[in-house]
């Protein structure tokens, strides 16, 4: 699983899809110092392989929409979902030809076409149109995947799970303590945790759990609300980055930096372990139309660590992904997301060894400055760095000057796992939640305020902190002034500002 991991300050959105790919091209910052061509990954399924794509569409709008659907079955092609909204629709085909086919059926309306994986799907769709049969089942093996280099749960001892607020050093640095003695959150306020699902049964998550806007997206990216869709099954990450977001005050357990605030499991991870770009593009648009406020996102979109814009199949997922976010900005969903794993610059980054993380193989490949981080490194997306509990950067914590928007305690996290469990998890996915937490009580505070004013007040809010040596000093150093840097942004992210 690649659930982390990366991000960027916020744009309005303009309503045709060329503006929406200009925003995504024009908007974020280098991560990548080459201008060489990236390596290619060539995807030639033979025929009877069953894959995903993606389907964008020159023009938003219901009618373009349907005869874009029409050309995808034309083509040999299942609809899976369309997202009309945006201009995307997600196919599944067992044709080799499909992406020269459906530019060839749909003329004139298909912008582009992108394999989203390398592998075959499993979650394969049923139907009259679906030759293949019934999808694959009888593959949810294992417990505790990890997710984007997250480390293992470390459990903490049943005898230590009562009052443990005292332990949490996390929200003493971060001031949500004293942040709380404010507002401990609006039932107003709705967290999405786009992730592997949260455990509905957590003593500290039951009572801020949102059963009704609960969704599991990774049935080819369709929104499925059968019950216990979006329960985890092979991961606790979900429920891990849920407690620190929300974990409710109830005298027992962990407090989460926003513990009155409600929680929807929105799920992207599949039981294999991945988040591929229509389960993601599924979150991000049941975001926006459930009307949440906050999401979090503490993964990389499989199978690429970074998705470059000079391969067809790549940019075609890139511009996929960019839409559904930039349009859940505009209906007032404001994103945090994790910076990623790697111990890498983004700004100066040119090599990607372990993608596609779903081939047999990886290829160690070149990339360049049109290869990014999604979705951390869309517009409208708040990048989040990880700390120690000595405010050191984590050794693992990806950085860059101009990339990373603030930081966030990231390293030996004490928080809920499934199973009325608790324990320790480290990982840039652990720092992305306290920033959704704080962003949930700034808008508890200051309900009037919309997304970019939001990432403007983080930012400004932040505690401004001087470079210093990374955690076991591993990685590039750190670049910058006390008030941007690239280990910290525009500072530690402060809790108790956000709701002054």
């Amino acid at each position: 699983m690649r659930l982390l991991t990366r991000h960027r300050s916020f744009h309005p959105v303009v309503c045709t899809v060329a503006a929406l790919g200009m925003l995504l091209a024009g908007s974020v910052s280098a991560s990548a110092a080459t201008s060489e061509a990236s390596t290619p990954v060539p995807i030639d399924p033979p025929d009877g392989t069953v894959m995903s794509y993606v389907v964008n569409i020159d023009n938003a709008n219901p009618g373009q929409t349907r005869k874009a659907e029409k050309a995808v079955v034309d083509a040999g092609g299942v609809v899976v979902q369309s997202w009309p909204e945006i201009g995307v629709v997600i196919a599944q085909s067992d044709r080799a030809a499909f992406r020269d086919t459906v530019k060839v059926t749909g003329k004139n309306v298909v912008a582009s076409v992108g394999a989203t994986r390398t592998a075959e799907v499993k979650d394969k769709v049923t139907g009259p149109q679906a030759p293949w049969g019934p999808g694959a089942s009888g593959w949810n093996q294992g417990k505790n995947k990890p997710v984007n280099g997250d480390e293992p749960t470390t459990p903490v001892p049943a005898e230590s799970s009562d009052a443990m607020e005292g332990q949490q050093w996390d929200m003493r640095m971060i001031q949500a303590d004293q942040a709380n003695l404010v507002t401990d959150g609006s039932r107003n306020v709705l967290v999405g945790v786009l992730d592997s699902g949260i455990d509905p049964t957590h003593p500290d998550l039951q009572a801020n759990i949102d059963v009704a806007d609960s969704v599991n997206c990774t049935t080819g990216g369709r929104p499925d609300q059968s019950v216990g869709g979006w329960y985890p099954t092979t991961s606790d990450h979900g429920t891990h980055v849920a407690g620190t977001i929300a974990a409710a005050r109830n005298g027992a357990g962990i407090v989460g930096v926003a513990p009155n605030v409600r929680l929807a499991s929105v799920k992207v991870v599949n039981d294999d372990g991945y988040i591929y770009p229509e389960y993601a593009v599924c979150g991000f648009m049941w975001a926006a139309q459930r009307g949440m406020d906050v999401t979090n996102n503490s993964y990389y979109i499989d199978p690429f660590e970074f998705w470059c814009d000079d391969q067809p199949d790549q940019a075609a997922v890139r511009e996929a992904v960019a839409r559904a976010v930039n349009w859940s900005n505009a209906k007032g969903v404001v994103s945090a997301a994790a910076a990623g794993n790697s111990g890498l610059d983004l700004t100066v980054n040119t090599t990607d060894a372990g993608s596609p993380n779903d081939a047999p193989q990886p290829i160690r490949r070149t990339i360049n400055q049109g290869c990014k981080d999604i979705p951390t490194q869309i517009p409208g997306v708040v990048t989040v760095s990880s700390l120690t509990s000595t405010g050191q950067l984590s050794y693992f914590s990806n950085r860059g000057l101009g990339e990373i928007d603030v930081a966030a305690p990231g390293s030996s996290i004490l928080s809920t796992t499934p199973g009325g469990k608790y324990g320790l998890k480290s990982g840039t996915s652990m720092a992305s939640p306290h920033v959704a937490g704080v962003l949930a009580l700034m808008k508890s505070a200051h309900p009037e305020l919309t997304p970019a004013q939001m990432v403007d007040k983080l930012r400004a809010d932040a505690t401004p902190t001087a470079c210093s040596a990374p955690q076991l000093n591993r990685g590039p150093a750190c670049e910058g002034t006390t008030a941007l840097n690239s280990y910290y942004g525009y500072g530690i992210v402060n809790a108790l500002k956000a709701v002054q």
